[in-house]
């Protein structure tokens, strides 16, 4: 029987928020037959998340989709901590592009989270279901069998792997009764969102008042938001009434200001939770995004590391269904991710601690404290470039360590994305010429000739692109490059850097752009073995190439909903 007669769809994602988008996208760039199926009728129109990292962009960039998301966003948007009597006495502003992007930016999640739906109509492979809700599923060592609901009728779908994105109230995790342990601060915040920007003032201020902690953050289209910490005794009721909403927003406005006239988006109470599931996968179930953990907002991290989640499952789920690698791959995404998601979180309560103290004492203490690192330039950098965020940094999982361990190794970390020059004098970010799949790329060789059988056909199953990188005065060459690599010029000599800081000339770089292994040339043939290793692949069963465009898998449509609603 064959795969389209024996399932439904390979992948069934359930919730359409970012990470459900992401991971849909990254499907339909490979050709995955899967169906993206959301409870609400139409995605959620109001700001939620308000911060995107480099990181999360060069996510974006990865799907096709980053020029379609650039005017939504606004780079270099710094953060800003002011004591009570307005002194700033820490910013966080870095200004590097390690990974191609602005390392902070403001955006318009609702216009975002358009563009990646919109993003879909790409892919003949990918369906799109509105109004449907998850009643349950059953899973058995060949699949996942899902009841999805819509209108009041149940239609049951067959497919190879689900993928839980919905949400912190996650109804596929709480189906597979995964412990999402953690804590719940006592303290509430006041959220609200405003039309009109009534300050236009750019960047974040975190407002360090222990009589009253607030935020006030700038946002694309001329939305403000507030956040307001509510104190013992006030209840929602209360603290949403219109009178206490003025008498709160007369303490950020101009004296001259109605906050009565003010044209607000929303209204909301919500509880810091900092937790995270004690599995990500169970069987052919998956979690991903605020399914698999929740965190406080201080650091902006919670969207950024389910964006990261996404990224890594979606192209692993890719290579296992296309047959190119077998289920030791995706045990790779419980490996990898959830030991960073905790890091985060970790990271996310310690900057609500140092921001929100109700003593006085207290905060005066943190402010002198920060005053006097300010004294030193290597501690100011350390903040004015977020040097306190940690990395992901993979040391399990699809990573092939150096024979000599060095606390240096970019193995398992995110790999640069410079500029760089192709031959016809184009001047692209790097991803751009390297492909979906993996890459083997070289500093200055091409490590071809090295290349046995098994590993031709290691190249095969990983689909990766060769690509050797040159000097610029050297981009003419050819005298040592074959015709199956792909020539590029070092246009800011950052990759010069990066290989001069390593003593390998090359790397094998993952879909997601982490770096899985490196050597050197003569090395090549037990490095990618080892990869091939780590990744489960299987060079027995190189795929055909993804369905031509037009060709959209069949499927049983739900009730009402034939085919993909975009």
């Amino acid at each position: 029987m064959s795969i389209t007669e024996q399932y439904d769809f390979d992948v069934i994602v359930v919730g359409a928020g970012p990470v459900g988008l992401t991971i849909a996208n990254t499907l339909g760039l490979h050709g995955v037959r899967a169906l993206l199926v959301e409870r609400g009728e139409t995605l959620i129109d109001y700001p939620r998340g308000v911060g995107m990292d480099d990181e999360c962009l060069r996510s974006i960039q990865g799907i096709g989709l980053v020029d379609a998301v650039l005017p939504h966003i606004t780079p270099h948007h710094w953060m800003r901590f002011v004591t009570k009597r307005g002194y700033c006495f820490a910013s966080i502003e870095p200004r590097t592009d390690e990974f191609g992007w602005s390392r902070r930016n403001a955006f318009n999640q609702p216009a975002v989270d358009r563009e990646l739906l919109a993003g879909l109509a790409r892919f003949a492979s990918v369906s799109v279901q509105l109004g449907t809700e998850m009643e349950g599923f059953e899973q058995d060592a060949r699949g996942v069998t899902v009841r999805l609901a819509r209108a009041g009728q149940t239609t049951a779908l067959r497919c190879r792997y689900l993928v839980g994105s919905d949400g912190g109230r996650s109804a596929v995790r709480t189906a597979l009764g995964v412990e999402f342990g953690g804590i719940t601060d006592k303290s509430k915040w006041l959220v609200i969102d405003i039309r009109n920007d009534p300050l236009g003032v750019p960047n974040i201020y975190m407002h360090c008042d222990p009589a009253r902690p607030y935020v006030s953050v700038a946002l694309p289209d001329s939305v403000r938001r507030f956040e307001f910490m509510i104190f013992e005794g006030e209840t929602e009721e209360e603290i949403t009434r219109p009178e206490r909403i003025a008498e709160l927003m007369r303490k950020v406005l101009p004296p001259d200001v109605d906050p009565l006239a003010l044209d607000y988006i929303r209204k909301r109470v919500y509880t810091h939770n900092a937790r995270i599931a004690d599995r990500w996968k169970v069987g052919r179930v998956l979690l991903s995004g605020d399914a698999a953990h929740i965190m406080p907002v201080w650091q902006g991290q919670g969207y950024n590391t389910g964006m990261r989640d996404g990224t890594n499952l979606a192209w692993k789920l890719a290579y296992v269904v296309n047959g190119r690698a077998d289920d030791r791959l995706l045990d790779t995404y419980q490996d990898e991710r959830p030991p960073h998601a905790k890091a985060m979180i970790d990271l996310s309560v310690t900057a609500g601690r140092i921001f929100s103290p109700r003593n006085p004492l207290v905060a005066s203490a943190r402010d002198i404290a920060v005053r006097v690192l300010n004294l030193f330039p290597a501690a100011r950098r350390y903040f004015l470039e977020m040097r306190y965020k940690p990395m992901p940094r993979y040391e399990r999982g699809l990573v092939v360590p150096e024979p000599v361990a060095r606390a240096a190794s970019p193995v398992g970390r995110m790999f640069i994305q410079p500029q760089v020059r192709t031959r016809d004098g184009e001047i692209r970010l790097l991803d751009d010429v390297l492909g979906k799949g993996f890459a083997v790329l070289s500093w200055g060789v091409d490590p071809t000739r090295w290349l046995t059988p098994s590993s031709r056909a290691i190249l095969a199953a990983l689909d990766a692109r060769r690509v050797t990188v040159k000097p610029i005065t050297q981009l003419r060459r050819e005298l040592d490059i074959s015709d199956e690599a792909l020539l590029i010029g070092d246009e800011q000599g950052r990759l010069k850097e990066w290989f001069g800081a390593h003593p390998a000339a090359v790397v094998v770089l993952r879909p997601d752009r982490f770096v899985a292994a490196i050597c050197y040339p003569v090395q090549i043939n037990e490095t990618l073995a080892a990869v091939a290793r780590a990744a489960g692949l299987r060079t027995d069963a190189v795929p055909a190439p993804a369905p031509a465009a037009g060709t959209r898998a069949t499927a049983p449509a739900l009730p009402e909903l034939a085919g993909a609603a975009q």
